[in-house]
């Protein structure tokens, strides 16, 4: 554990998936975090949890009680061989603890772990209304590499999508 922070992370399991799923659609009525415009179901993301593996991209809970505060996923970027050294990273925390340096913690591994896993580049992929995401990413360094104006649209208003990238190895 960080001396900087009070949390601790560790692999997740297929029984955390439940808390996975129910921290995820807690951000979908938002309308600033996913592009999902309706809650999934745990069925659903079997697949995406199995493609998460230890030494290539992690799946991360952070737990304290046996209560599931947040994850972080590394996912591959357009899935060719070529891109295998670049992640994208997904970051979803319990409503109950944004704002508490959960985010950060988990940025911060995420960005000292890369390189064990033979990552050089991260991604985010972030709405460019999502300013506390945003401004996350950029605490990091990370910098702005494309802008997708209007590319989704969520209850009838256009919204864009905005990559942030950095090298980390």
């Amino acid at each position: 554990m960080s001396a900087k922070y009070a949390y601790q992370h560790r692999l997740a399991r297929f029984d955390d998936l439940p808390a996975i799923v129910d921290i995820y659609n807690s951000t979908v009525a938002s309308r600033e975090v996913t592009a999902d415009t309706e809650p999934v179901s745990v069925e659903s993301r079997h697949a995406w949890f199995a493609e998460h593996t230890p030494e290539r991209r992690p799946l991360w809970v952070v737990e304290q009680e046996g209560k599931i505060l947040g994850w972080l996923s590394y996912s591959n970027f357009y899935g060719r061989p070529a891109y295998s050294g670049t992640a994208e990273l997904s970051i979803y925390i319990h409503e109950d603890m944004r704002g508490k340096g959960l985010g950060r913690y988990l940025l911060q591994q995420a960005i000292d772990f890369a390189p064990q896993i033979k990552v050089h580049t991260l991604l985010g992929f972030i709405f460019g209304h999502n300013q506390p995401s945003l401004k996350l990413f950029d605490a990091f360094g990370f910098e702005r590499w494309a802008n997708m104006p209007r590319v989704a649209t969520l209850d009838g208003i256009e919204r864009d999508l905005i990559i942030l990238g950095k090298r980390v190895a």
